[in-house]
């Protein structure tokens, strides 16, 4: 009940008849909040002639705008907010209406009022709103005012939205053309990106590629020309790039480093072979001094002769090491050898006299001086060296008393007696305590065998540095006494310690029996001695299977050492002719490596097998030394051919070409001599670095000539695109501009030019329709001329049928010729025809079928069909045009006056058959001349 209250009770504008509320919406007072407000609520009902009437009362904007924002606005609300805001009702300002615009969010709104705003700054505020390229599309392509199609496309940005715009944009040429232009250079800027994107993938993949590639001489100057080019690119490398970048870098940094440390640890190799050389040559002038200081005494004793052994012995053994270690200079090497050869002589004329000693004592007591002779013949004491005592003896025993030279040699001996005090003297200051003992010795016996020749105050000297030599040696047995303790404390108890490995063992127990042998004859007793040969014999025997073991491994060694002298005297009896100076460098420093392994031999072969290997080895590098030789002749010629290309007049590509190929054989010549190759090197690459830069240059001005022609030729389509031809005699004007933009090509290669390729077929494709239909207007506009002609002849032609008087002499009329327009030789033979068909007319059918064939004809050429009754001769004409074509295709214009010749020469023609034909030929003649639009 109370709701069927309300209902009755309620206002009209709530009534739930929608007939009811819209007449209601007339009776509501605007002036009242509460009417005003009862409008707002029924513009939103849910009838739409409610909405509308309720809209169409509201002429406030900004309440409209409030209740669009609540959501559930209709269509009709939109509609009257666009009819408010764009100026179609109420008498808002301007300036209102632009600020209320710039509040809107709605893109539909906005589109719309960008298109049915009735000012331009209107449309430009709402345009300003719109953000989907959707919308500034439509705008740019439908918008009825020209700035705001301009802007609209202004801020269309994407491919997709230009290719749409270039092609929906037909209102607009400019918003077209300018879509278009703006399509072809984000078309060459990815084409470029791309471009310097594969660029990029190139150098990348060259870079990781030589990051494989083994050393070579070119390695680094190739690896540093990639890593600028690399950097010069312009564009930006995503992170996938940039760290397959630094990782490729890294390796080829680690080729070049390793190379590096193996030229490093060659020079240090070098430098340790230089010491090497340094100490061999010290031992053999220590071996020369000695053999000299030996040649310089005046009697040889035992005690020289072991000595000489003793420093031979250590001198060998550390020549032997540094060999094993560096092989010796030949030259060195001759000179160790002769020493060597001295010491034999000595070492074997020594042995022959100690073996004959009894013999020569017997003679010398029996005064057998024949026997002397044959014995000192036998013991052949060398040349030179002074005679031991026995043997000096014997020769005294021999000579003469009054022998020449004999007061001679008394003063040379006296003399050398002098100078060997100065130098005992000498060795005496130094703590020389072998040398001068043995110089002590030798002086006694110089003295008693110059017996009462020596003066006195030498004897006396002699006598002083004999106690001075004394003191020495009590000194060094007061010092070698503690050491003497210590030595054998330290050699007792090794040979009690059972921890210690063999080598380490070994390596001590020398140790000590060197120091022990180093004191001498200092502070010895038996006792001592004694307990430390027992002790070292104690060592031996425990180190006994031990060095079986080294002995076997140096006899392992040894076989080792003679195969590869085997191997390498097999390699230099037959060197390759064109050996690798660098394979023969490897196979040198392997056989070295090999060598070194091969370490320790057998003492009593080390050296004749040094020997040889030092043999091999100098001839392995004299063949390396000649291979490197002929490598740099080589590497020379290469030069020169590289400077006398550049000097051939030839394109810079193929003298690129030509100097890669030269580039792979240096690669493959291997190194010339140090000091030859870096020099080498450098006039190569400077020389091959001026042949690239030639060819960059010559294909950077190849780009920039492309570039020009490209831009040449689209300014020449610009050109021709706004270019339209008034007559057929402009053709001239469209062969012009193609053969200028023959004379562009080549154009380079991309998108752009693909698209400027399509643009100008298109531009010429369309000039040359035009110029064609001009032709054929033209070619209609001539005949229209002559239509006066055609009358004077159709006249003929009826008085002609009709049986007329006929002129003066019995013929039928002739129509004259006019004298304006003046007809080409076709037109005059076809008028001439015209008038002989009068004197010979053909039937009717035959007249009637040749004109039906001008309009068939006709027909084909204006409309492009006929209907199916002339399909006969349409195929007929096909037929002949098909034939007439063979030679040279006739042009549309050519044909038309062809079609019209015909048409002229065709006759009598009665009046009824023209006035029946007359109709369609005009309209087809009319169609002709329709020209579309530029």
């Amino acid at each position: 009940m109370s709701g069927l209250l309300r209902r009755l009770f309620a206002p009209r504008w709530q009534h739930p008849d929608p007939l009811v509320r819209r007449q209601a919406v007339a009776r509501l007072d605007l002036s009242r909040e509460e009417h005003r407000q009862a409008l707002e609520r029924l513009a939103l009902d849910e009838n739409p002639g409610v909405r509308s009437e309720a809209l169409a009362r509201l002429d406030d904007p900004e309440r409209l705008i409030t209740l669009l924002g609540r959501g559930d606005a209709s269509a009709e609300l939109a509609h009257r907010l666009i009819a408010l805001l764009a100026g179609g009702n109420g008498n808002l300002e301007l300036g209102t209406r632009i600020a209320l615009i710039e509040r809107l969010d709605d893109d539909a709104l906005l589109a719309e009022l960008c298109l049915k705003g009735d000012n331009q700054q209107l449309r430009l505020a709402a345009l300003a709103r719109l953000d989907g390229e959707e919308a500034l599309i439509r705008q740019a392509c439908d918008n009825g005012i020209a700035a705001v199609r301009h802007a609209a496309a202004a801020r269309v940005d994407s491919e997709a939205g230009l290719a749409r715009m270039a092609q929906q944009a037909r209102r607009d040429r400019q918003v077209m053309r300018g879509a278009r232009e703006r399509l072809n250079r984000l078309r060459a800027d990815s084409a470029q990106l791309a471009a310097a994107r594969e660029r990029r993938e190139g150098l990348l993949a060259d870079l990781e590629r030589h990051a494989t590639a083994p050393w070579e001489p070119l390695y680094g100057g190739r690896f540093r020309h990639l890593e600028r080019e690399w950097m010069a690119l312009q564009d930006l490398p995503d992170a996938t790039q940039e760290r397959r970048f630094h990782d490729a870098c890294l390796r080829c940094r680690k080729v070049i480093g390793d190379h590096e440390a193996r030229l490093r640890a060659s020079e240090a190799a070098e430098a340790r072979r230089e010491d090497a050389e340094q100490a061999r040559e010290a031992l053999v002038e220590a071996l020369e001094e000695g053999l000299e200081a030996l040649g310089r005494s005046d009697v040889v004793t035992a005690q020289d002769i072991a000595s000489l052994r003793a420093q031979k012995q250590l001198l060998a053994q550390r020549w032997q090491a540094l060999s094993d270690q560096h092989l010796a200079d030949q030259a060195l090497r001759q000179r160790y050898d002769a020493v060597r050869e001295g010491f034999e002589r000595i070492s074997q004329a020594w042995v022959r006299l100690e073996e004959r000693a009894d013999e020569l004592e017997r003679a010398l007591t029996d005064g057998d001086d024949d026997r002397l002779t044959a014995l000192l013949g036998a013991i052949d004491w060398p040349r030179g060296l002074a005679p031991a005592p026995l043997l000096q003896r014997a020769r005294q025993r021999l000579a003469q008393p009054d022998a020449p030279g004999d007061e001679e040699d008394q003063t040379a001996r006296l003399a050398r007696f002098i100078a060997d005090l100065d130098d005992l003297e000498s060795l005496l200051e130094r703590g020389a305590f072998k040398g001068a003992s043995r110089l002590h010795q030798r002086l006694r016996q110089a003295a008693d065998g110059l017996d009462a020749r020596v003066p006195q105050p030498h004897r006396a000297r002699l006598r002083q540095l004999g106690a001075r030599l004394a003191e020495l040696r009590d000194w060094r047995s007061f010092v070698a006494g503690p050491k003497r303790d210590q030595l054998l404390q330290a050699i007792e108890a090794l040979a009690e310690e059972a921890s210690l490995v063999d080598a380490a063992l070994d390596r001590r127990h020398r140790q000590l029996v060197k120091e022990w042998k180093a004191l001498g004859d200092a502070a010895a007793n038996r006792e001592q001695s004694a307990r430390f040969r027992a002790a070292s014999d104690r060592i031996h025997e425990r180190l006994a299977p031990w060095r079986e073991r080294l002995d076997a491994e140096r006899q392992t060694h040894l076989a080792t050492r003679q195969a590869l002298c085997d191997q390498l005297e097999t390699l230099l009896e037959q060197p390759a002719e064109e050996a690798d100076p660098d394979a023969l460098r490897e196979i040198r420093d392997r056989a070295r490596d090999q060598w070194r392994r091969a370490s320790p031999v057998p003492r009593d072969q080390a050296e004749t097998i040094g020997r040889r290997f030092a043999r091999i080895r100098h001839a392995l590098q004299a063949l390396i030394n000649q291979r490197a030789r002929a490598v740099a002749e080589t590497k020379r010629d290469l030069i020169e051919q590289v400077r006398a290309l550049l000097g051939q007049a030839m394109p810079a590509a193929r003298r690129a070409e030509a100097v890669k190929a030269l580039q792979q054989r240096w690669r493959e010549l291997g190194r010339a001599p140090r000091g030859e190759e870096q020099a080498l090197w450098r006039e190569f690459r400077g020389l091959c670095d001026q042949v690239f830069a030639s060819r960059e240059a010559e294909r950077d001005d190849r780009v920039r000539q492309a570039r020009e022609r490209q831009e040449a030729m689209q300014a020449l389509i610009e050109r021709l695109d706004a270019w339209h031809p008034a007559g057929s005699a402009d053709e001239a004007v469209l062969a012009s501009a193609i053969a200028e933009a023959a004379a562009l090509e080549p154009l380079p290669g991309g998108r752009r030019t693909e698209g400027m390729r399509r643009r100008w077929s298109g531009i010429v494709r369309a000039r040359r329709e035009r110029l064609e239909r001009l032709a054929v207007v033209e070619e209609v506009e001539r005949w229209r001329e002559v239509q006066p002609l055609l009358l004077a002849h159709l006249a003929a032609d009826a008085e002609r049928l009709a049986g007329a008087e006929r002129l003066a002499g019995g013929e039928p009329r002739e129509v004259a010729l006019p004298e304006s327009p003046r007809l080409a030789d076709d037109m005059r033979s076809a008028h001439a025809r015209r008038n002989a068909a009068r004197q010979a007319p053909e039937t009717d059918e035959e007249v009637a079928e040749r004109l039906a064939r001008v309009r068939v004809h006709l027909s084909l050429l204006a409309v492009g069909s006929v209907s199916h009754r002339d399909d006969p001769l349409r195929l007929a004409i096909q037929v002949e045009r098909l034939n007439e074509n063979l030679g040279r295709e006739l042009s549309r214009a050519e044909e038309v006056h062809g079609v019209l010749r015909e048409l002229l020469a065709t006759g009598p023609v009665a009046p009824a058959l023209w006035s029946r034909e007359v109709g369609e030929l005009d309209r087809l003649l009319e169609r002709l001349t329709r020209l579309p639009p530029p």
